[in-house]
């Protein structure tokens, strides 16, 4: 069998205290990384509003894992998954091409180019010139 990417989204509790909710992740890492598959990224979204109450929780914490395993992990994931309470919901797909392409695509640049201070205050400053301008000669008229 050949390994193939899949994209894991997870919900968990939000009550849950930041520590036990690092330990879950953790530990769906874990599971992964133990079935010889290899993480390409994890989407930290954090606390979320839901759209309905799942199991008397308003507010869920969601975690997204992109990762390039064997198919058997997914059995694996969705046992941890099944039997941890704190997990109210989870979808697990397998990308396509296409799907990772479109990622790659909309993935913000992680290095950003920075101007230099100077040219910004030097540009606010002929903004204020041209703002004074306009002001004297509509007084002028």
């Amino acid at each position: 069998m050949s390994k193939k990417v899949y994209e894991s989204a997870v919900l968990i509790n939000a009550a849950l205290k930041d520590e036990q909710i690092q330990s879950i992740v953790s530990h769906i890492k874990e599971i992964i990384l133990n079935s010889d598959g290899k993480i390409i990224d994890i989407e930290d979204w954090g606390r979320k509003r839901l759209a309905y109450v799942i199991k008397k929780s308003k507010i869920g914490y969601y975690v997204i894992f992109r990762f390039n395993a064997l198919p058997s992990v997914n059995s694996k994931l969705e046992r941890f998954y099944k039997l941890d309470e704190n997990i109210l919901r989870y979808l697990t797909i397998k990308l396509s091409e296409t799907a990772l392409e479109q990622i790659e695509k909309n993935k913000p640049e992680t290095s950003v180019i920075e101007k230099p201070v100077s040219d910004d205050i030097s540009n606010l400053q002929m903004a204020e010139e041209k703002f004074d301008e306009s002001i004297e000669t509509e007084e002028n008229s």
